[in-house]
């Protein structure tokens, strides 16, 4: 990407920050509001070459207009990130979204798995969002974790439907409507992302795609072979992937979602039911913390409670000693252990002589 901060493009869209490939951050300047940008490279047939300043050809023109359209028919939910349409620049088409405050799934899993419970909990607002797009006639299509958003209150925001549209658009335009072509365009702009390959489309394949991410969620890892295209198709056509056993507590809901039989995996609606039930019985974090931390110190033999001593009214408690209480470090004991048996004898001979001295005087 050849775009710098500050630069401006599409005459409203100023950078912020140092662009990456593909994928830019910038403030609208006519709304205020901040955007991610994703840049989709088209060929030369579609945008007349190189030159910046060519018009746009027809195709390029058909592709920005189903991206918006798209943009323009998604429902308004507190779960969905809104798209606010596309423009071609150059040689790419960019396509806009609102960007909160907030961190990418892709970039927390790159820390390891996610917790179950933690993983149930983003999945159910993933579900809210995609039910209120399957309630509006929509299909999804791009359900994976570079396109969900974790914002600073721990709500997953899922977005990532105008780049998913503008990219089976484009397979569409240069591969046509099916067959081995349009196959090898979209394998070159999707990739081996197994959530981005269902047997079917539509509502069923946006649910079967959450099931895949989920299973990703909880083991760090896709429940398909995704070394490559190929091989990740024909595993997912032949249902070869990695039992949802792994998934614990989830395990019941991913199989389901992962059922080859489109009538067989559950709804929005029922996914997001059956994952506010599983929640409902979820241990409270702080539990878990508690339970975590006293398995690590549990010691190998039961313990002694040993009650805390007050010294005198109002004093201060007096600390319990415990089995394993000693001397402070670098301070030396009063008498040397060697010499506390003769001391302790001593003593008592001393405390003998005494008494038989009593009884001389008492007497005598």
């Amino acid at each position: 990407m050849r775009a710098g901060p500050v630069q401006v493009l599409a005459g409203r869209y100023r950078l912020t920050d140092r662009p990456e490939e593909l994928r830019a951050f910038a403030v609208d300047e006519v709304t205020g509001g901040a955007v991610l940008l994703r840049g989709l490279e088209l060929p030369a047939v579609l945008t007349g070459g190189h030159d910046p300043d060519e018009v746009v050809p027809e195709q390029g023109e058909r592709l920005v207009r189903r991206v918006a359209a798209a943009g323009s028919t998604a429902p308004t939910h507190p779960r969905l990130l809104q798209g606010a349409g596309a423009f071609v620049e150059g040689e790419l088409l960019w396509t806009v979204e609102e960007r909160p405050a907030g961190v990418s799934l892709a970039d927390l899993l790159a820390a390891g798995p996610v917790p179950p419970y933690r993983a149930a909990e983003l999945a159910a607002d993933l579900a809210g969002a995609l039910r209120a797009l399957h309630e509006a006639g929509l299909a999804h299509g791009n359900v994976t974790a570079e396109s969900v958003l974790v914002c600073e209150d721990g709500a997953a925001l899922l977005g990532g439907l105008l780049p998913g549209v503008a990219e089976e658009a484009l397979a569409e335009e240069l591969g046509g409507p099916g067959g081995r072509r349009r196959y090898d365009v979209r394998a070159t702009l999707v990739g081996p992302v197994a959530e981005r390959w269902p047997l079917d489309g539509g509502p069923a394949g946006d649910c079967w795609a959450l099931g895949v991410l989920v299973q990703r969620l909880v083991t760090g890892r896709s429940p398909f072979p995704d070394r490559g295209v190929p091989e990740l198709v024909t595993a997912v056509r032949d249902g070869r992937r990695e039992p949802s056993s792994v998934c614990g507590p989830l395990a019941p809901v991913v199989e389901r979602l992962l059922q080859p039989d489109p009538t067989l995996r559950p709804t929005a609606v029922g996914v997001r039911q059956e994952l506010a039930d599983l929640l409902a019985g979820a241990p409270e974090p702080a539990d878990e913390e508690r339970a975590a931390r006293a398995l690590a110190l549990r010691p190998d033999g039961p313990l002694v409670p040993l009650t805390p001593r007050r010294r005198g009214r109002g004093g201060p408690p007096v600390e319990p000693v415990t089995a394993e209480a000693g001397p402070e470090p670098g301070r030396r004991p009063l008498i040397p252990p060697a010499l506390l048996g003769p001391v302790l004898v001593g003593g008592v001979f001393l405390l003998l002589l005494l008494g038989v001295a009593a009884v001389v005087v008492f007497a005598g």
